[in-house]
């Protein structure tokens, strides 16, 4: 969902594919330069991408859920998880490189408990990660934006294959609720683990971000996004039944909490 660019020069787009032993940890490695044309209102749904973003030119103005204003201006930064819309103003001469994590690559990535990412935007100037920081004005130096994205993925491999472990136990409980579309009941996660709820629940939050419930909201909604842009299913109760939901009403509700419409707006626009 979203409103467009304006009528000036569209916006130019690169992307690099994780290499195949990083694909479990990054979904992918991007460049955007726009070229005069304002973004307004751009809307992006619920999803578990964790995003850095290195921006060489203006600021984007990013809202969580509401409708940005000038004081959520935010250059290189990054984003954790958040369950429900991102919307998002530019000027029209924003230029970055965006690599985008899943939540247990962002984990490895940036070192840090998952929950101080998660419903907000960090400044990398907050993030206080020399490694990072010398990484960004690195990419700023640089004139080619393949130059950049050999540099993005040279950096993100190099620091991923110095990083330490992932909690083996979360690690299993977030590919559980990955593999069955989030149709796992968390007592029974906690159950195999020998663990108690709140025990699950903090460790998932440190690890991924969010609780294991708001998780499997996601990854549900994002395979019933997934099923209605391949356009094989019936209708929307149909992909409420596939995707686990109670009713195609439960199904409406979702949509709008997690994408900021309902799903026959989403269609529309998607």
């Amino acid at each position: 969902m979203g409103h467009g660019h304006d009528s000036r020069g569209e916006p130019a787009f690169w992307h690099r594919p994780p290499t195949p032993h990083l694909t479990t940890l990054v979904s992918g490695i991007y460049g955007y330069r726009e070229n005069g044309a304002a973004m307004r209102g751009l809307t992006e749904a619920a999803s578990l991408a964790v995003p850095l973003i290195v921006n060489f030119g203006s600021p984007f103005r990013i809202g969580l859920g509401k409708a940005p204003t000038l004081a959520d201006s935010y250059g290189s930064f990054a984003a954790g998880l958040f369950a429900g819309p991102i919307i998002m103003d530019s000027d029209g001469a924003a230029a970055c490189i965006q690599i985008n994590f899943t939540p247990l690559g962002g984990r490895l990535f940036f070192g840090l408990p998952m929950s101080e990412l998660a419903d907000r935007m960090v400044t990398v100037d907050d993030l206080a990660d020399r490694g990072i920081s010398q990484f960004a004005r690195r990419l700023a130096d640089l004139n080619s934006w393949e130059a950049r994205l050999d540099l993005a993925e040279h950096f993100v491999g190099m620091r991923l294959g110095r990083a330490s472990p992932a909690n083996p136990a979360i690690h299993w409980a977030f590919c559980q609720l990955m593999r069955k579309g989030g149709d796992v009941r968390i007592g029974t996660l906690a159950e195999k683990l020998d663990w108690s709820r709140r025990r699950l629940v903090a460790s998932f939050r440190e690890e991924i971000g969010l609780a294991p419930k708001s998780v499997s909201r996601i990854i549900r909604f994002n395979a019933a996004q997934a099923l209605a842009a391949r356009g094989t299913a019936a209708g929307w109760a149909d992909i409420a039944a596939a995707c686990g939901y109670a009713d195609q009403a439960h199904l409406t509700r979702e949509f709008s909490l997690l994408a900021g419409c309902p799903p026959t707006a989403w269609r529309m626009d998607a």
